[in-house]
């Protein structure tokens, strides 16, 4: 395969991403030797104006690892399974349904005693309305607290909230701990896949991004190039003073934080440094602890089909006295970020979201893109394009409800039976209301449906097909006059010179057939 030149930035192309002062980082030392190797919509933070996503998503198939990272997302939809389900998890799939719809009808109330339980508990919660506020208060933490080196466990609520630039911007140092998110970190992108943030990434990659961190060439061994992040890792534990979490669940009859992980990073993040910070969002909260008996072997059979993940951590209240580990001080920041914004519409039903990424693995438009990064969004695939633009920008956000072919595996992959494929739609149509610039494209649309409607309308827009492809340049699409030009960026035109060939061939087998008897 032939590579392209892709684009990049000036400082993708000529400079290195050096921190702002020597690290006090183990696990980072060597980052100023780190070039960025992607397309500015892949960064690690988000470009404040996104192009067009009809060019991203042009640029997203060209990208020469594209084709290596759909096939290797196929494989494992295909060795999952996805969308399949035992008569045992089918049965949990209908339970947990039920439960989330029950946390959603009276959020509030659970929050209210979520809060209550943990501060009955020595902890402290942070209600924010914003990914600002929520950013802020992490922040506040962290100064108050003289705070220089903080690690992370994987945590999708601190990537939308830009935790990471926040922290740094005060001079402190973030290293994430996930093996996964730490790939991503050193090579200054976003996770492109919920669970598996470094999806994208093969292993001659990696070992050339952990060569250059190490400043030596590294083997391509999957347990020795583990072993190096490890090591690397080890020292920052101890080091830090604070750890930032996410959460899966939040119990609110106990004030119990729940956080499922097969690398068991996250309890050294939660036990090692004297405070811990744990960042969630208002859905991530649910009624009872019992409940955790039907979500957790849900999500790990979703996420990664195994009966339960390997750690299960539970964090009730910072350590108390006689314990010997865990933290001096428990923060909790309860994100909302426009979430509750749309309880009672019909986009409530994506806050029922148990994060196991399943939707992405079985999308087809999100395997051919090679992943999440081309959605330009913290939260890519069909769950992305529904949850984006209720916590994003809903202008910017509005069109990535068009990233679909409306297949439905997404809600066959769902295990809380969320309907993606008509959230997706409701999406889709409103986009249209509010766009002006797509009355254009009702028109057109309106044309081709009453051309169509009839035999020989079909007919005569096939001969038409036929001859303007001959006439009409490859690129007549982005050379469109007027509205026409901004629809027809990051859009091919189909081998016109052919239209109609098929039912052409069709007719004339057919009369052979009439001809023979």
């Amino acid at each position: 395969m032939t590579e392209r030149p892709t684009v990049r930035t000036q400082d993708q192309a000529d400079a290195p991403v050096p921190p702002p002062h020597p690290s006090r980082s183990s696990a980072l030392a060597g980052r100023e030797r780190i070039r960025p190797d992607r397309p500015e919509w892949a960064a690690g933070e988000i470009p404040p104006h996104r192009r067009p996503l009809p060019l991203i998503t042009r640029d997203a198939l060209k990208e020469p690892a594209t084709p290596a990272t759909h096939d290797r997302l196929v494989g494992q939809s295909r060795d999952r399974r996805v969308g399949e389900w035992t008569p045992e998890i089918a049965a949990l799939r209908e339970r947990g349904a039920v439960i989330r719809r029950e946390t959603l009808q009276d959020l509030e109330r659970h929050l209210r005693r979520l809060t209550r339980q943990i501060e009955s508990r020595g902890g402290v919660v942070h209600r924010a309305r914003t990914a600002a506020e929520a950013a802020a208060a992490v922040e506040r933490i962290a100064v108050d607290n003289d705070i220089e080196l903080v690690v992370k466990s994987k945590s999708m609520a601190t990537e939308e909230i830009h935790l990471n630039a926040g922290l740094a911007g005060r001079g402190i140092d973030v290293v994430e701990t996930d093996l996964g998110e730490y790939i991503v970190q050193l090579a200054d992108e976003r996770p492109s896949h919920i669970i598996a943030p470094a999806v994208h990434k093969s292993r001659q990659q990696v070992t050339e991004l952990f060569s250059r961190l190490a400043g030596e060439r590294m083997s391509s061994d999957a347990t020795e190039l583990a072993t190096f992040a490890r090591q690397r890792l080890r020292a920052d534990f101890k080091a830090a003073g604070m750890g930032v979490s996410g959460v899966n669940f939040a119990a609110a009859d106990t004030g119990t934080l729940v956080l499922i992980t097969n690398e068991g990073n996250a309890d050294m993040v939660t036990s090692q440094p004297r405070i811990h910070v744990a960042v969630m969002t208002v859905e991530k909260v649910i009624p009872r602890f019992r409940d955790l008996g039907v979500l957790i072997p849900l999500l790990c059979d979703a996420a990664t089909k195994q009966r339960v993940s390997v750690y299960q951590t539970m964090i009730t209240g910072p350590r108390r006295e006689g314990e010997l580990d865990g933290p001096e001080q428990l923060h909790v920041v309860i994100v909302d970020n426009g979430r509750t914004d749309a309880l009672g519409t019909p986009q409530e039903e994506v806050l029922a979201c148990i994060r196991c990424g399943n939707c992405q693995l079985a999308c087809p438009v999100y395997q051919t893109l090679g992943g999440g990064h081309a959605y330009s969004t913290v939260y890519g695939g069909p769950i992305g394009a529904v949850l984006s633009p209720i916590i994003g920008e809903r202008d910017r956000d509005s069109d990535l409800p068009f990233l679909s072919s409306l297949c439905g595996a997404c809600f066959d992959a769902c295990p809380v039976k969320i309907p993606i494929p008509d959230l997706l739609v409701d999406l889709r149509a409103e986009h249209v209301r509010r766009a002006s610039s797509e009355r254009t494209a009702r028109l057109g649309w309106r044309a081709w449906s009453r051309a169509w409607r009839t035999p020989a309308g079909f007919g005569a827009t096939m001969t038409a097909g036929r001859v303007l492809g001959q006439l009409l340049p490859d690129r007549v699409l982005s050379r469109l006059p007027g509205p026409g030009r901004g629809w027809g960026r990051g859009r091919t035109m189909p081998p016109l010179q052919k239209a109609g060939a098929f039912r052409a061939w069709y007719a004339r087998r057919a009369q052979r057939q009439e001809d023979d008897r």
